[in-house]
């Protein structure tokens, strides 16, 4: 991998768009460093606009969209896009699938949380699921003790699978 340093400084001037992950790419051990979040600023004011693309809930979405100098963005693995007008002083959400498809969708992950709790001790959903509108995050790892096992993990997935979830 070569640092960005040796990115030909004439093609530097293209860049209009940064699309990144979070967790572990703009965050360290969790948290969000200072010099981050000014790179970002520098960026936006560069109008090079960010756009993070995350597995995180839509109300982590939903702060980082207006908190964040980000121009939006994708959560919860696709399932949307989230923008924060600064002039309407509005959130513009737009999403995946219709609002009809989600209930169903969520009735559809419910079934599925059970089953994988019923089946897989020691497993749990994640702590950030109450925020999250279009997915189901099963923790066995972030809060969990101990971490489940890679059979545990293994197991999880299989019935995911089985369900046709993906």
């Amino acid at each position: 991998m070569k640092s960005f340093s040796q990115f030909p400084t004439p093609n530097k001037k293209n860049i209009d768009f940064i699309l990144t992950d979070i967790d572990d790419t703009l965050t360290h051990s969790g948290r969000l460093p200072a010099d981050v979040f000014v790179a970002m600023e520098r960026l936006k004011k560069s109008d090079i606009r960010t756009i993070p693309i995350t597995g995180r809930p839509a109300g982590w979405c939903d702060h980082i969209a207006r908190m964040w100098p980000v121009d939006g963005l994708v959560g919860e693995n696709g399932a949307f896009y989230f923008f924060y007008d600064t002039k309407q002083k509005k959130m513009i959400r737009r999403y995946f699938k219709s609002r009809s498809e989600r209930l169903r969708d969520q009735k559809k992950l419910d079934t599925l949380k059970e089953e994988i709790l019923r089946n897989v001790p020691g497993s749990d959903v994640s702590a950030d699921q109450a925020y999250r509108e279009a997915d189901l995050a099963i923790d066995f790892c972030e809060d969990v003790v101990p971490p489940l096992s890679t059979e545990d993990i293994d197991r999880i997935c299989s019935i995911i699978e089985e369900e046709g979830a993906t």
